[in-house]
């Protein structure tokens, strides 16, 4: 395709952009950018998002182990094909940068988990990693932790006595990132200084290259307090731009952004393509300055290829590659020599797959990393808690909500907070628990021996929350109950239905339709007062309850805001340790009846 023909169909559809017709370009999969000037230097971005610590590929039985159907993931197979792209790329004098968007660490399994996340790091820099922004993850356990991450040290943590060790191996003590984090819209509340530099440059082909990296400005809503306590995030769009300005006069004219935040395709099939792609990373994508001409995203955990107009009406890269390290975009810059400037026309990408199934070598180094800390974990991983029953056959306890929102496993946690004697204080003994879905990331499974280890039950409660008790009125519990359904939960159909414990209601499916509506049938919430298993007394909206939800709910995450106003807040111990503490003390686990929540037309 001549580079007047390129540009006439993008023309076209920039056209349509203006008319509302079309949200976005075609996918830059599909290799029909122009061809390069001869004389441009070439330089190809290998960006990957949202590994989230899983070292190991997961098994294509799950879907978050394959695309498609293709078999995909595991840090070993992901250095292998950084590699073999890197040395196809030298091949043809091409240099190579290798990004991120963030979210690298944290909910992470538990090998990477129990020891702080150290052996993601160390993965990550071992096999070329660059640069990476931060995500909202990074901030689970805290600035200074994640500070520790680029900086290495070690943590005075009991060495496993809280299931986590920093530092295993005291001969080779964590060194922290190879790679650069960036925080460009991440700072010190009441300053203006950041976390970590909001901004990279690298000189390749004699051509700066700058990058800026940022999470999204929700982060404070979906990471417990703690973890942003002391920081304040500001908006994408206006931060990105201010550090274009700061770069293009500095002189550098090919920018690309790492943001933690994304879209989600309409069919999520068309990994190198851009099919019905909507969200809020495709907002940002289109307002950012005409100064920054790729963007790298994450956060959604989809993989898409997109080209979106710029307000200059220029054509610009909006990519995503899916997550677990199961999927490298591959981004093809051409550099104008003499402007410095990416000529947009030729520049396009590739979602490529990270495959372990068709012969492709694991990397050594990193096989042996994975087995070092594999060795270290086992003593906590292999724990063994109890058994499902019936305990004749190996069995899942699912997270597969029915159609009233309740879970069998959300059933479970809800019953080992509520069970867990660390969140009693001054004789308060909690009659209502309350989970978020959100936080169980994954079935309950027994292992070949019928056992459900500690491994398992991290896999379900990968955050290390801890439990937090409180006094709620009745009111604020129907206004909680109602946020399901209002504020930022409005509009479904992916309605957030807290698993819950104590309490017992029924709700309009009709209404909890429409948005900003109180579903809740008037009279149907009742309360278990005396522990006896069934909720039988009606909720008083003028009594006091005495309720027990995780520290990222205590915070008012995922929208509920009323628990934030909760008053007598005390600390418990860890949500996975009452987890654990339940299931052995009810062996073998007998599933309840998912009957809490029930609904009408």
């Amino acid at each position: 395709m001549s580079t007047t023909t390129r540009r006439a169909r993008l023309a076209a559809a920039a056209a349509c952009l203006a008319l509302g017709t079309a949200p976005f370009l075609a996918g830059g999969g599909d290799a029909t950018a122009a061809p390069a000037p001869a004389d441009a230097k070439k330089i190809d971005l290998l960006a990957i998002n949202d590994f989230h610590g899983n070292l190991e590929k997961i098994p294509s039985s799950s879907s978050s182990g394959r695309i498609n159907s293709t078999p995909a993931g595991g840090a070993e197979y992901l250095a292998s094909h950084l590699d073999q792209m890197r040395a196809a790329d030298a091949a043809q004098d091409v240099p190579t940068i290798t990004v991120a968007a963030g979210d690298l660490i944290g909910a992470s399994p538990l090998l990477s988990a129990a020891f702080h996340d150290e052996p993601t790091v160390t993965a990550l820099s071992m096999m070329g990693l660059d640069v990476a922004s931060v995500g909202n993850h990074e901030f689970d356990e805290g600035y200074k932790e994640l500070l520790r991450m680029q900086n290495g040290g070690c943590l005075p943590d009991g060495d496993g006595a809280n299931n986590q060790n920093s530092c295993p191996d005291a001969a080779h003590p964590f060194t922290g990132a190879r790679y650069h984090y960036l925080a460009a819209n991440v700072k010190y509340t009441g300053t203006d200084r950041t976390v970590f530099p909001g901004t990279w440059v690298k000189k390749v082909q004699g051509v700066p290259v700058g990058f800026i990296g940022m999470t999204l400005k929700a982060t404070p809503d979906i990471v417990t307090k703690s973890g942003v306590e002391g920081l304040t995030f500001t908006d994408e769009v206006a931060t990105a731009d201010a550090a274009a300005d700061a770069l293009d006069k500095a002189g550098v004219k090919t920018i690309v952004v790492l943001l933690h935040q994304g879209a989600v395709p309409a069919d999520a099939t068309k990994y190198d393509g851009c099919v019905g792609v909507d969200g809020p990373g495709l907002t940002i994508a289109k307002r950012l300055s005409s100064k920054i001409d790729v963007v790298v995203s994450g956060h959604t955990h989809q993989a898409y290829n997109c080209t979106v107009q710029d307000p200059a009406g220029r054509p610009r890269l909006f990519t995503s590659g899916s997550s677990y390290g199961r999927m490298i975009t591959q981004i093809h810059l051409a550099v104008n020599p003499q402007t410095k400037d990416v000529e947009r026309d030729t520049t396009w990408a590739q979602n490529q797959i990270v495959t372990n199934a068709d012969g492709t070598p694991a990397r050594q180094d990193i096989t042996d990393l994975i087995a070092k800390f594999n060795a270290y974990v086992a003593p906590i991983k292999n724990k063994v808690l109890g058994q499902i029953a019936p305990a004749d056959a190996q069995d899942t306890l699912s997270r597969t909500a029915d159609a009233d929102g309740d879970s069998p496993l959300g059933n479970l946690i809800a019953d080992s907070q509520l069970s867990d004697a660390s969140t009693i204080t001054q004789g308060k003994v909690p009659v209502v628990a309350l989970m978020n879905p959100g936080g169980i990331r994954a079935d309950l499974v027994e292992d070949a021996n019928k056992n459900v280890t500690f491994g398992a039950a991290f896999t379900v409660q990968p955050f290390n929350n801890y439990v937090v008790s409180m006094d709620l009125t009745g009111q604020q519990l129907l206004d909680v109950l109602n946020q399901q359904w209002n504020g930022k939960n409005e509009g479904g159909p992916n309605n957030k239905i807290l698993q819950v414990a104590g309490v017992s209601y029924t709700y309009s499916r009709g209404l909890a339709a429409q948005n900003g509506v109180d579903a809740l049938i008037p009279g149907s919430v009742k309360v278990d007062l005396d522990h006896d298993g069934t909720a039988e007394t009606p909720l008083d909206p003028a009594a006091t309850y005495r309720t027990v939800v995780n520290s990222f709910l205590s915070d008012g995450g995922d929208g509920f805001t009323t628990l934030a106003s909760g008053t007598s807040k005390y600390f418990g111990g860890l949500d996975i340790d009452a987890l654990a503490s339940y299931l052995s003390a009810h062996h073998p686990y007998t599933p309840v009846p998912t009957d809490r929540v029930s609904s009408v037309s």
